[in-house]
């Protein structure tokens, strides 16, 4: 199978049907690329990978003493109560001294990943898969198991990379020892193959109604379009992680801004690049103009590479006042690119550091997606991979040049309604083939763990103050943190 028959195959098939899983019948070419069936894990991703928490632990506050090692410990151990699974997207960058950081661009709930990561355990064939679904969703959902009805199904719901999808419904088949439920979930038509009956989830199998006992989401676009917000049948993430930064940009800001005020004393930071939230599109202007003129423009709500803008000219600035926008508000980001055209923000220049330079001398900006998990009794790293943008940063920008080929590093590509492929050529793995390109060493690994667990936790502390004792909305709150009617206005009362 080519890597253009993989992308294809991660698309959901033409025409939606609910599928059905049974146990023991994974397939391993069905549910990674080509290149990671083939793929040797590096040395150094599998020695993190291996490393006990305590070491990792002892390792970061040695090499940051400011940190209160109880406090990450304790930060590090302590369960969540709703975003129990998610990637955090980071750049590696430096100051203009030299300093090295990592910024999260963007945290995701129900991020991708397990297609594109080496098996830590060449014996075992379902690698990520199996991990997260026996360790983070199967404790999850024990009870309901035990007690679930005859008749009733465990089920995995999609709404794009179905190459995913499927593999965790196989894997999630073979755990349980039962068969599972892959169903649709296509925008348009929400209904199609559920129904919401007294705040429980139901799918229509075999022309009828039967309950669904649990669910593993991998529903990511505007997933509260679909999916009321105090459903309760229990999926792994419930929706509230999404309205609390996981698929909202502008919450997530807010929600690391008030992880970081809390654990300031600690020496704990989650760092990003600068960033303005509920910006009015005639705004954008006049922050582009305090960052240098130089700026990211995001759709706060969308992902897979949607709704994102790189401004470093007028002709870009000009395209996106022109465009038209489906919600009220946007966050300006500092952009991070080569440190002679890159924003100037309160703290000064950051840079993209970039892959190593290839045959070529082309240094490529990269960024590095780590998945984590609430695992057994502490969060654990469950996948990574990086990609790489089109083109090669330079130290000067070609005059006409688009700056997203520089910039842009997302692999999915819209191709039709609801319809998604990705472009896997970009894929940087950590195998022995790929990683070394990327630079980065153990501590860079714990650094962006540490980062990406931070995310976790500040994001679900946001769920928590969001929903209610009963498990209503906190519609009022919500408001005003997002001052965006049009948002507002898909959030089912």
């Amino acid at each position: 199978m080519t890597d253009n028959a993989a992308s294809a195959f991660a698309s959901a098939p033409a025409v939606l049907k609910v599928e059905t899983f049974a146990p023991d019948d994974f397939e391993a070419e069905r549910h990674f690329y080509p290149r990671t069936l083939n793929a040797q894990l590096h040395p150094l991703v599998a020695a993190f990978y291996r490393m006990p928490l305590d070491r990792i632990v002892r390792r970061y506050c040695h090499l940051n003493p400011q940190v209160d090692a109880e406090v990450l410990k304790t930060l590090l151990g302590t369960q969540p109560r709703h975003l129990r699974w998610s990637g955090s997207d980071v750049l590696n960058v430096s100051t203009e001294n030299g300093v090295r950081l990592k910024l999260v661009l963007e945290t995701n709930s129900c991020p991708s990943g397990q297609k594109s990561f080496p098996l830590i355990d060449e014996q075992e064939e379902e690698g990520g898969y199996h991990r997260l679904i026996k360790q983070t969703f199967l404790p999850l959902v024990r009870k309901e198991l035990k007690k679930a009805e005859p008749g009733s199904v465990v089920a995995v719901l999609y709404d794009k990379n179905y190459m995913e999808a499927s593999g965790y419904a196989q894997a999630l088949a073979t755990a349980t020892k039962q068969t599972v439920a892959l169903i649709p979930c296509p925008r348009d038509n929400p209904e199609a193959f559920l129904e919401v009956k007294d705040r429980y989830l139901y799918a229509k199998l075999d022309g009828e109604l039967k309950q669904v006992i649990c669910a593993f989401r991998y529903v990511t676009q505007r997933p509260w379009t679909r999916l009321p917000f105090d459903l309760k049948t229990p999926l792994l993430n419930p929706i509230v992680a999404c309205l609390a930064g996981g698929r909202n940009k502008t919450v997530a800001a807010k929600a690391y801004e008030a992880f970081n005020a809390q654990n300031r004393e600690s020496g704990l930071e989650i760092r990003t690049p600068e960033s303005f939230t509920n910006v009015r599109k005639a705004e954008v202007p006049f922050l582009l103009e305090r960052l240098g003129g130089k700026a990211v423009v995001k759709v706060p709500y969308l992902n897979a590479g949607q709704g994102i803008y790189t401004i470093v000219n007028e002709s870009e600035l000009a395209a996106f006042m022109e465009a038209e926008h489906d919600y009220d508000s946007f966050i300006v980001q500092q952009l991070v690119g080569n440190v002679r055209w890159s924003s100037t923000a309160s703290r000064g220049k950051v840079f993209n550091i970039g892959t190593v330079p290839d045959k070529k001398g082309h240094i490529y900006v990269f960024d590095i997606r780590m998945m984590v998990a609430w695992q057994d009794e502490a969060y654990a790293p469950v996948a990574m991979y990086a990609r790489r943008a089109p083109t090669p940063m330079e130290a000067e920008l070609v005059a006409g040049a688009e700056s997203w080929k520089v910039l842009g590093t997302n692999l999915s590509k819209k191709v039709g309604k609801d319809r998604f492929e990705t472009e896997p050529k970009r894929l940087l793995m950590c195998d022995r083939k790929d990683f070394h390109r990327l630079g980065l060493g153990l501590d860079d690994l714990i650094e962006i763990f540490i980062q990406a667990v931070l995310c976790n936790r500040a994001i679900d502390d946001m769920a928590k103050r969001l929903v209610k004792r009963g498990g209503g909305f906190r519609r009022s709150l919500f408001r005003s943190l997002v001052a965006d009617e049009s948002l507002l206005k898909e959030i089912p009362q």
